[in-house]
């Protein structure tokens, strides 16, 4: 099932103060629809993301957007938001996704769990919204004075993302006339469609105003920082090629392991159990049993980036060494790093492949085996 979200940034944001529109601003160093972009990649959910952005904004796109194959280039938008969702869903109607997350730039603190929540809400219904059950007490205004309660049972806060089926909701906009509809989700109910509430997450507020930037950088300043070191060894056996990092390498000798011995992929994901304090692959996959034998690697390492999502975390960066005499590892490293990020669903950017020899000294140095390292740097919130 081939899921695509679509990134609504066209907008000026003329409330958040001047300068250039809020979703080109940086928050604690990074631009606001950098981390957008990036949230939802690194869900592990999503396939395909495009963007819609303002016909004046090329330029700024262009220096804040990531460098990931699974972003399209953006397309232009509306003058209105359901204009510019409706031109998202035209350029992804010519290879179409069977679900489509629609999230809007301004929300870059959502989290894997939520957008997992929407995307798995739609098995069930036409669509789905991340929202928040109001919990204020809530008042009419009387000309500046507190007026009557309203009763706020029932009451939630919609935010974004906003998932549905694609075919039907291509459909509801193509039947729409109020471009200035609330969101996506009275669009797809003025069409008849159902669209389910997912419980989301205070985090996930909108930057609007200056004080929303404030928060902003107060939230980001609060993200633990935790870093995890990996170590492995495997031993040379008879064969014609190594495993590394997901790339076969062509040697005169194999590595021997329960799985495919792929020692750095093995570093790496020790690494990043390490750095959640989520034991190690011995924990997760036992080599006692029989089901990992010959296992692709790369299934350990994606179980560990799952962990790192489902608890609301991200990847800051990932280093690794490998230590060996032969084969050579440096023309190999780009495809290496690339192999990772594809497994990892990262940047490449956050991944560093090198290598090094023992000097001819230890088992390294015999050519006995391949060692490898692993630092991992991850945010929790």
């Amino acid at each position: 099932m081939q899921i695509a979200a679509l990134i609504v940034a066209a907008g000026r944001g003329s409330r958040s103060g001047p300068g250039v529109p809020k979703q080109y601003r940086e928050i604690g160093g990074v631009p606001l629809l950098a981390r957008t972009i990036r949230a939802l990649l690194d869900s592990g959910r999503i396939h395909h993301v495009l963007t819609c952005i303002h016909p004046e904004d090329a330029e700024l796109y262009r220096a804040v957007a990531p460098d990931d194959p699974r972003l399209s280039p953006p397309v232009r938008g509306g003058a209105e938001r359901a204009l510019s969702v409706r031109a998202g869903l035209e350029a992804l109607a010519l290879d179409p996704p069977d679900l489509v997350l629609i999230h809007d730039a301004a929300r870059p603190f959502v989290s894997s769990h939520v957008i997992g929540d929407v995307i798995d809400a739609l098995s069930l219904h036409d669509g789905a919204i991340a929202a928040v059950p109001v919990v204020d007490a809530l008042r009419r205004s009387e000309r500046g004075l507190c007026g009557a309660p309203v009763a706020r049972e029932g009451v939630w806060r919609a935010q974004t993302p906003q998932g549905f089926r694609f075919g039907e909701i291509l459909a509801a906009h193509r039947a729409n006339t109020d471009h200035r509809a609330a969101d996506d989700a009275e669009i797809a109910r003025a069409a008849g469609l159902s669209v389910a509430l997912v419980e989301s997450a205070a985090e996930n507020f909108k930057i609007t105003t200056m004080r929303d930037f404030e928060r902003a950088e107060r939230q980001v300043g609060m993200e633990e920082i935790r870093i995890g070191q990996g170590y492995d060894v495997h031993a040379f056996t008879d064969g014609t090629a190594v495993t590394l990092c997901g790339v076969a390498l062509p040697h005169d000798r194999a590595l021997k392991g329960h799985s495919d011995a792929d020692v750095a992929m093995h570093a790496l994901t020790d690494a990043i159990f390490g750095a959640i304090a989520e034991g190690d692959i011995g924990r997760w996959f036992p080599p006692s049993e029989p089901e990992w034998k010959g296992a692709a690697s790369s299934i350990f390492l994606e179980k560990a980036m799952a962990r790192v999502r489902a608890r609301g975390g991200r990847l800051v960066n990932a280093d690794i060494t490998i230590v060996c005499e032969r084969p050579k590892i440096g023309p190999h490293a780009a495809a290496m790093t690339a192999s990772l990020s594809r497994i990892m669903a990262v940047e490449a950017g956050r991944i560093s492949v090198k290598a090094t020899t023992s000097e001819g000294l230890g088992f390294v140095g015999r050519e006995e085996g391949i060692a490898a390292t692993a630092l991992a740097t991850v945010a929790l919130p």
